[in-house]
């Protein structure tokens, strides 16, 4: 039997969609437990939180709950260096060297910027 997830929070009307998107991932996908929190010009319009805070569902989400973030700087990182590729100030085919030279090692010497943005890189995680 599955119970549907309630969603607390505010939502603004006008982002009544994200609210939306944001109880679908519940009914139709696995989602275990989830917030979200959108500012707009310093106010905050969206502060959504639904679901259990552990894969056991023994613990609710709840409005302060902390989680790890994965993945949040790739956007913001991608965003900066296309400003800088349009403004003349980075070449993705240069090498990642040229820009940081403490990178040339281990036959690294010769990998482009594309490869960092584009997860083709492989440099091993330590």
């Amino acid at each position: 039997m599955t119970t549907a997830t309630e969603v607390r929070g505010a939502c603004e009307s006008r982002f009544s969609r994200v609210r939306d998107a944001f109880a679908q991932n519940f009914r139709e996908f696995p989602e275990v437990g989830a917030s979200i929190s959108v500012v707009v010009d310093g106010r905050t319009v969206v502060d959504l939180w639904g679901g259990y805070a552990d894969e056991a569902r023994s613990r609710e989400w709840q409005q302060d709950t902390i989680v790890n973030v994965w993945s949040s700087t790739k956007g913001v990182t991608a965003t900066c260096a296309h400003r800088l590729v349009d403004q003349g100030l980075l070449d993705l085919d240069a090498p990642v060297a040229r820009y940081w030279p403490e990178f040339a090692q281990a036959g690294k010497e010769a990998l482009p910027v594309r490869y960092l943005l584009s997860h083709r890189a492989g440099p091993p995680r330590r």
